[in-house]
């Protein structure tokens, strides 16, 4: 029987899309949990960094001989274990706290997790995006285990939650979901099966350093799910207040006599309460945003809705579409957020690539201004693109 502090000593486990926010920090975890790993992606990525494993780089996909595979959602056509199926055994092993929703479902677990580390509580944690004060986006200690769920391919409604916590929930993956009101049920179901339950916290209007009301949601959420664990109000809320955020989620760098912030927000409503946020930190310095839309599906359906949410800027450019794991869907480019925003009286430019983004966002740039690089796809090279070319 496996050691309670190596419950998957033993094992060799592979996994297909290890460079991934994802499978990264799974692999990251089983290995601190006593299993033999590996993995193989077309790139080598900065999750990567740190990690000791045997790591293949290739076009296609490899699984070697004798090894236990566990496949990213990006690669359905290889066999072994998807991973929603790796990640509900790994929560069934700890007691665990899963964050879900459409939007903050990160924040909230980081908050979470650097509190529950800081008191001197020793949680492990999973979370799809790097975590700067927690040094990566895994850990492995011997509290309880902090989970980001993900709802995009259902992930998180076969996760066996000790506290369930929602965010909010608002449709966003169009293709997975059929109605609101299906995505509405599936997490209601996933909550009834938990010990404990938090949704509808009070946002909270202590200190933070992070900025925007939907910050302070995120942390009122955060405060009731660790009074849930155990963590008083009085002593979590300290603590909280040192939080400075998660990778691509309004993370702020200069530029000369710019501001630059990159942030991960694709929905119209992360979107808007990303402006919102610069607006309340930066007051009423010009703000120039470089928006690339994000899946083919999320685009048609909610085109108008972005460019109403990108039209509280000063100054908006627009890149074609990210098309992650979809194909092109005649039509649909990133023209119709163009088109939205001229139809309400605004004046985007549209720039198809990255490069060209950058380019004209730097060519009209003047001093003061706060440059709002957003979007989930390959705009996130933008910043260094950015500071690189007003170097110059």
């Amino acid at each position: 029987m496996p050691r309670p502090d190596a419950p998957l000593a033993g094992r060799r486990l592979w996994f297909v899309g290890i460079g991934g926010a994802g499978l990264s920090a799974y692999a990251r975890l089983a290995q601190a949990w006593g299993a033999e790993v590996g993995g193989w992606d077309r790139v080598r990525t900065p999750y990567l960094e740190g990690l000791e494993a045997q790591v293949e780089i290739s076009a296609e996909p490899v699984v070697p001989d004798g090894w236990e595979p566990v496949v990213s959602s990006a690669y359905p056509g290889v066999a072994g274990a998807s991973r929603a199926v790796f990640l509900a055994e790994l929560v069934a092993l700890r007691r665990s706290i899963v964050v879900a929703g459409t939007h903050g479902k990160g924040t909230v677990a980081a908050m979470v997790a650097f509190v529950l580390r800081e008191t001197g509580r020793d949680p492990a944690w999973l979370i799809g995006a790097p975590v700067p004060q927690l040094g990566a986006n895994a850990g492995a200690g011997e509290g309880w285990l902090v989970v980001e769920g993900d709802e995009s391919d259902r992930t998180v409604f076969s996760l066996p939650a000790t506290i369930a916590v929602v965010t909010n929930v608002e449709l966003d993956h169009h293709i997975e979901f059929a109605s609101l009101a299906e995505l509405e049920n599936e997490f209601a179901r996933w909550a009834e099966r938990a010990h404990h339950v938090v949704r509808d916290a009070p946002a909270w209007d202590g200190e933070l350093a992070v900025p925007g009301e939907h910050n302070r949601r995120n942390a009122g959420t955060a405060l009731a799910a660790l009074e849930l664990a155990g963590v008083a109000r009085d002593e979590a809320a300290p603590v909280l207040a040192r939080f400075t955020g998660t990778g691509r989620r309004f993370e702020v760098v200069g530029a000369g006599e710019v501001t630059i912030v990159d942030d991960y927000g694709h929905h119209p409503t992360e979107i808007a309460a990303t402006i919102a946020a610069v607006r309340e930190r930066f007051g009423d310095r010009r703000l120039r945003v470089l928006f690339q839309p994000h899946l083919y599906s999320r685009t048609r359906h909610l085109a108008r809705e972005l460019g109403a949410a990108l039209a509280a800027a000063d100054d908006v450019t627009v890149t074609d579409v990210y098309p992650a794991r979809e194909k092109p869907v005649p039509g649909v480019t990133g023209k119709l957020v163009v088109d939205a925003l001229s139809d309400l009286g605004r004046m985007p430019a549209w720039m198809p690539t990255v490069e060209q983004g950058v380019e004209h966002l730097a060519r009209v740039a003047r001093p003061g201004d706060v440059l709002l690089v957003i979007g989930a796809g390959d705009v996130d090279r933008a910043p260094a693109l950015l500071r690189e070319r007003l170097a110059t």
